[in-house]
């Protein structure tokens, strides 16, 4: 196909349908390892007004992007990793619904994840001994909000509170990454956010269609209601995303979002991944399944399961300040180079890996996960506390987290 704008012309044979290409090395090994035999996990039952009901009051929360925490616990349940018997358990798991309460709109509000985790973690350190031995530092919790554990979805306001002190010790699984941010422990498990895969699996359009859109981008480039001057939001990314490109012929890009976006996806070579309020959005996922190269504007961006997907072959990194020389980056890159990054998109194992399926599949986003928990194994003896020995301040953070849940 032929591109001609702003004076030039840039060519290629962009694959429709390229060969897959198994990714090389450690990182190809990584993601098709098999967790089952390399871990136990004990699921501690909990009152469902920490999940269930939480879950019936709204449903919407089955389809939202934070969707990961509810059928990871459900994943759980079934899976072979699970064991019944706590004494034999590598890993302990508090299965709470932290970001199933929407606004009518279907925001999340994180204000009282606070007092609901700590709510459970006190239940769980009063009911059973093993939270007390480490503190938690042999849990994991499920927090995909924004900024993690931060538990708040403006960045300045995540970073005043800081992590909820009372998970310091636990590792945690969140969308959210960072690098040298105060929301991201060292020891966190980064994970895509949720996108419904039936769905997308339902909007497959034939192989053969010709990817005939360059760049492709559907969202908001102001967040007029919360940063008016349009600064703060996406640190300007996006704001210069538009401002540069809205009229060029290479870039496809609105705030309208059309019944086609699936589709248009797949037509496109290039898909834009840049921040918002976080440093991540379902883009990722829908660009890697559709095959679209993801080009990801966020600086220091920590991405899910790094050490298994190879984002520096299959993406494009662009810092936020050389925005405004997207068209040129993206032309300038050569034809084979794309191909290949199409050719390992086009890996089944690497669609899986950012995926929650339901049924499960071998090495889906579930497998990911405990991937990353059998890599942290064993615990170091250090991780065990003396009699007596406290190293967590329970009351530490905002006097509004101790009200009772």
């Amino acid at each position: 196909m032929l591109f001609i704008a702003l004076g030039f012309a840039w060519s290629i044979t962009a694959e429709r349908n390229p060969r897959t290409e198994r990714i090389s090395g450690s990182a190809g090994d990584v993601l098709e390892d098999d967790p089952v035999g390399r871990l136990k996990v004990y699921v501690y039952e909990l009152p469902s007004k920490y999940n269930k009901k939480i879950l019936q009051k709204d449903p919407r929360c089955l389809s939202h992007m934070f969707a990961a925490e509810i059928f990871m616990h459900r994943f759980l349940l079934s899976s072979p990793v699970r064991t019944l018997n706590p004494e034999e358990a590598d890993w302990f798991y508090t299965p709470i619904y932290a970001t199933c309460d929407l606004t009518p709109t279907g925001l999340p509000l994180p204000f009282k994840s606070p007092r609901m985790v700590r709510s459970a973690i006190q239940l769980i350190s009063s009911s059973w001994p093993y939270w007390n031995r480490t503190e938690g530092a042999d849990h994991f919790f499920v927090v995909p909000h924004d900024f993690g554990a931060c538990f708040h979805y403006q960045e300045e306001k995540a970073i005043e509170r800081g992590i909820l002190p009372i998970l310091w010790r636990a590792t945690l699984v969140q969308t959210f990454g960072q690098r040298n941010h105060v929301c991201l422990n060292e020891g966190s498990i980064t994970i895509p956010p949720y996108a419904p895969p039936q769905k997308m699996q339902a909007r497959q359009i034939p192989p053969d269609t010709p990817r005939s859109i360059f760049v492709y981008f559907r969202g908001l480039f102001y967040d007029v209601n919360n940063d008016p001057e349009g600064g703060y939001y996406a640190r300007g990314a996006r704001a210069a995303v538009w401002e540069n490109f809205k009229s060029n012929p290479l870039f496809d890009i609105s705030t309208e979002h059309p019944t086609t976006y699936y589709e248009d996806m797949q037509r496109a070579i290039f898909c834009l991944c840049p921040l918002g309020w976080a440093p991540w959005s379902p883009r990722l996922v829908e660009a890697v399944v559709f095959g679209c190269i993801p080009v990801i504007i966020a600086d220091d961006i920590v991405l899910p399961f790094a050490d298994a997907i190879p984002w520096e072959e299959i993406g494009v990194f662009v810092a936020e300040e050389d925005v405004p020389k997207l068209d040129k980056i993206l032309t300038s890159i050569p034809p084979h180079v794309i191909l290949r990054k199409q050719r390992l998109l086009a890996n089944p194992s690497m669609k899986r890996a950012m995926l929650f399926p339901q049924p499960t599949l071998p090495g889906d986003a579930f497998h990911q996960i405990l991937n990353g928990l059998a890599r942290k194994l064993p615990h170091p003896k250090s991780v065990y506390l003396k009699p007596g020995e406290k190293i967590l301040n329970w009351t530490a953070g905002p006097i509004t987290d101790l009200k009772p849940w």
